[in-house]
């Protein structure tokens, strides 16, 4: 087997195992910045272009784990992270596991805990950018779990994106990145809802979206005033738009009348009545993030208050 290079302090050469769109464009990046990149992918056929720009394809992932000190794992879910690298624990023993494959907060822990037991140096990668934006700043990658390893590889990763460290917890990174991608894909379903409400009155998509995004960007400045009143956790504070006054009914009301299905709005009004019904009525409407965090009790016990007896 060969010896980790990280032993000599070579740090120019990562196998990458996983070369779906997300994987190939990682791959092409460092062999652009002149790295020793080998490669892997269950199916074969998908190095060639990797490999006419430098990239050494191998096969088993066995050959690919020990071509390298820095392995970087891209791969399709927590599952297929698992039976591609179980079998390989002995190989990348000594060696530094970067798993950017998109899992649960516990899932990269399990990984960590999974790494620490075999004598692995473990980091987590979260990349919020699509292929298209890696090599450019307008991506970002979360990484947690060893600074140690975060320090050594930091110049290597920020020729993907900029890169921020999230802590030892393994888990924050992908915690960060699904929150985020949770504000992002709500966001995108209310443009859908709302152009489907458009369109009964014969706007197009691309008309409403022209009308939409200018508004959404004006609205995006109210996220620091509302934050501040989270944090401080006082949602009686003057100024508020109120629950009772942000009620939704009638735009649920509109979106059936429209006959398209409300279900994105009909989801917001479901807390606002939750807080309404609890009591919270006069209060701001940022006082949902109490709800939300309370969890599925509040919800579950909502539900069961309504139960007839």
């Amino acid at each position: 087997m060969n010896e980790p290079a990280e032993k000599t302090g070579q740090l120019n050469q990562v196998s990458l195992l996983g070369l779906g769109a997300m994987g190939s464009v990682l791959a092409s990046t460092l062999l652009g910045a002149g790295l020793s990149v080998t490669v892997w992918n269950r199916t074969p056929g998908r190095a060639t272009a990797l490999v006419a720009q430098g990239a050494r394809a191998v096969d088993p992932v066995r050959e690919a784990v020990a071509a390298s000190p820095v392995v970087v794992a891209c791969l399709f879910d927590h599952a297929s992270v698992q039976e591609t690298l179980g079998p390989v624990a002995e190989e990348l023993r000594g060696r530094t596991l970067v798993n950017v494959t998109t899992t649960t907060p516990n899932e990269s822990r399990a990984l960590a805990s999974w790494a620490a037991e075999h004598g692995i140096d473990y980091l987590d990668g979260a990349i919020m950018a699509v292929p298209a934006m890696i090599g450019s700043r307008d991506g970002q990658i979360f990484y947690s779990g060893s600074r140690a390893a975060y320090d050594a590889l930091l110049p290597t990763f920020d020729l993907w994106a900029p890169s921020e460290f999230h802590g030892a917890d393994a888990g924050r990174a992908a915690l960060v990145d699904l929150a985020m991608l949770s504000g992002m894909y709500q966001m995108f379903a209310g443009f859908f809802h709302g152009a489907a409400m458009a369109a009964s009155a014969g706007m197009s998509a691309s008309e409403f979206a022209a009308r939409q995004a200018p508004f959404l960007s004006a609205m995006t400045h109210e996220l620091a005033a509302l934050a501040k009143v989270v944090d401080d956790g006082d949602y009686t504070v003057p100024g508020q738009q109120s629950l009772e006054f942000s009620d939704l009914s009638h735009l649920v009301r509109a979106s059936e009348e429209e006959g398209v299905d409300p279900a994105p709005v009909a989801a917001v009004q479901t807390l606002i009545s939750r807080e309404i019904a609890a009591g919270h009525g006069s209060e701001g409407f940022a006082r949902i993030y109490a709800g939300l965090r309370a969890g599925a009790a509040t919800a579950a016990a909502t539900t069961n208050e309504g139960d007839p007896a």
